[in-house]
């Protein structure tokens, strides 16, 4: 790549002034292509544009990344004192398994046909083993895969990798207080490998949804309802915490060890969810892509507060009170409903559609208590319910969205990874077992499990 200079930058800057605003673009490789042919036709630096396009990527993907901190002080806070530890443990676990597994085998499954799969090791230098032998077995050579020529390959990858480990983290505080590590961590291996990437190249891999127009900008099914998914079969095998519903059907409340820190957790999610909508653009090349990136995060902070302040207005009619942990996850679940399509809706849209988010988490946990599926955090009402809510909501605002579409990917998505999901549970289940004893589930898994205690002085 040649090198540039400042009155360089100035003078495409100026050219980049005459573009017309882009159109949305999301996780959509072929459209970015499109959409910096059209930029360079206008006289701006390929240099430039690789740059910017290369750094909104490099910026989203910490800012998602920043977004485990959020999930594992929102489970902290969410969870007894005596499994705190095994939350943390759990959280710094699949992040990084995520990583390694996303690597060797996730990121050339998500990828398979050459526009967005990683290259060889002399141009990306982040084929795995794993990737390469199953490249090979569908007839596609490692050295056909090329770098990008919009965007650097290992800004994609560092980006791609996150939203991955993000779809394990909602796993992860639904089973909370009743599952043995091993087996957990063996399921985010197989999830983050094979499952998530599996069906995230039916959309953004430019398989058989994408062409059918299914629309998901970021990834209100692609990940959060997967995750929920994924839950949801775990939950259903694992069975609910021992005391946690009385026969008569029940529920006995289990209050967390840490509202503050829940607290905490939601908004460091609510920065995140910037990185995660906002670079999802994948392209910061010209006037119209960066206007499109500030309009997306203004759009998704609408999308938290209406889900917030719809949560707390329903409790308050409802229960009298105002019920903090519904109003956590009403701002959570407002913002992935905004996830599918946060570029296209007006700000007072974009929280209305937030609002029917927290409205779902107020309505489904009471639901999942009555079904007793026992869900510590309220991950399925968030994820994988307000995530169904916000793929069909695309249809009111982008008018290139098709209701038949949206629906049958919902369905196709949750049918493929619900029932992958739990076969791997039920496997895990029958082999080596998910849950602790009674025992160690009584004592608590920071002492049983992880031998560090988040709070001794208890």
């Amino acid at each position: 790549m040649t090198a540039f200079k400042p009155s360089k930058i100035l003078g495409t800057a100026a050219l980049a002034s005459l573009l017309i605003a882009l159109p949305a673009l999301g996780q959509d490789a072929e459209i970015v292509e499109e959409a910096v042919t059209e930029t360079l036709s206008e006289g701006v630096s390929a240099d430039v544009v690789f740059i910017l396009n290369s750094f909104i990527m490099i910026l989203g993907g910490i800012l998602v990344m920043w977004m485990a901190a959020g999930f594992s002080m929102l489970e902290a806070g969410l969870v007894r004192k005596k499994n705190v530890s095994m939350q943390l443990v759990k959280n710094v676990g699949l992040f990084s398994l995520a990583a390694i597994a996303y690597y060797l085998i996730g990121y050339n499954l998500m990828y398979p046909l050459g526009n967005w799969t990683i290259g060889s090791d002399e141009t990306g230098g982040y084929v795995g083993a794993f990737g390469i032998a199953i490249l090979e077995a569908v007839g596609i050579t490692a050295d056909g895969a090329d770098d990008f020529g919009y965007a650097a390959t290992s800004s994609d990858f560092f980006f791609q990798v996150m939203f991955c480990a993000t779809t394990a983290s909602i796993v992860s505080g639904t089973l909370a207080e009743r599952i043995k590590l091993v087996p957990f961590m063996i399921f985010v291996f197989v999830l983050t490998a094979f499952i998530y990437p599996i069906q995230a190249s039916w959309k953004w891999g430019g398989g058989f949804l994408d062409a059918m127009g299914f629309l998901d900008f970021a990834g209100s099914t692609v990940v959060h309802s997967v995750g929920g998914w994924a839950a949801l079969a775990g939950a259903i095998l694992l069975g609910a915490r021992a005391g946690k519903f009385n026969p008569d059907g029940t529920v006995n409340p289990m209050p967390g060890s840490n509202m503050a820190l829940a607290t905490l957790g939601t908004f460091i999610l609510w920065m995140g969810w910037f990185g995660f909508n906002g670079a999802s653009q994948l392209a910061m090349g010209s006037v119209g892509d960066v206007a499109d990136v500030g309009r997306i995060m203004a759009n998704t902070n609408a999308g938290a507060a209406g889900g917030a302040l719809a949560a707390m207005i329903l409790t308050t009619m409802i229960y009298k009170k105002t019920d903090l942990t519904f109003v956590l996850n009403g701002a959570l679940a407002g913002l992935v409903a905004v996830t599918a399509e946060p570029l296209t809706p007006g700000l007072g849209t974009a929280a209305i559609i937030g609002a029917v988010g927290g409205v779902i988490v107020v309505v489904t946990v009471p639901l999942l208590d009555k079904l007793k599926i026992d869900d510590v955090v309220g991950a399925i009402p968030v994820h994988l319910f307000a995530g169904i809510w916000g793929t069909i909501a695309v249809i009111f605002t982008n008018p290139d969205a098709n209701l038949g579409a949206q629906l049958l990917s919902i369905v196709v998505v949750g049918v493929f990874v619900f029932v992958a999901s739990f076969i791997v549970w039920a496997i895990l289940k029958a082999t080596m077992g998910l849950r602790p004893s009674e025992d160690d589930e009584a004592l608590g898994l920071d002492k049983a499990e992880i031998g560090v205690e988040a709070y001794p002085e208890f």
